[in-house]
């Protein structure tokens, strides 16, 4: 059973960093497409970084490019999402997700397996 468990979201305020881990269990890491995803109250889900599995290429949200950092240990079976110089509009309950080895656009539908979510919430 492939299981995905998110942990690190907090109360922050603005400029501050946080970073976001998620423990995998039943399924290889290092075969496996990850990303990160994040969903505000009254928005949709969006995505916010993923690495592919295929080449190793990475994927950020215009809106997080410069302050987020997606990366992964395969060795302890964790990925991760540093978050620096936070903003309220970074708002949300973020979530690790899962693919197989196949090329992502980074886009929901493509991945398989998520977890149960971790709240991050920027305020003053």
């Amino acid at each position: 059973q492939v299981r995905l468990v998110e942990s690190g979201g907090a109360l922050v305020q603005p400029g501050g960093s946080l970073r976001l881990d998620c423990a995998v269990s039943g399924f290889m890491l290092d075969s496996a497409g990850i990303g990160w995803f994040r969903q505000a109250p009254g928005k949709e889900r969006e995505a916010v970084s993923c690495i592919s599995a295929s080449d190793g290429s990475t994927y950020y949200a215009d809106s997080v490019r410069g302050r987020f950092t997606i990366f992964r240990d395969n060795a302890k079976n964790m990925m991760y999402l540093r978050m620096n110089n936070l903003k309220p509009e970074d708002t949300a309950d973020y979530y690790c997700a899962l693919r197989d080895s196949r090329p992502t656009h980074c886009l929901g539908f493509e991945y398989d397996y998520w977890g149960q979510g971790t709240q991050v919430t920027v305020s003053s």
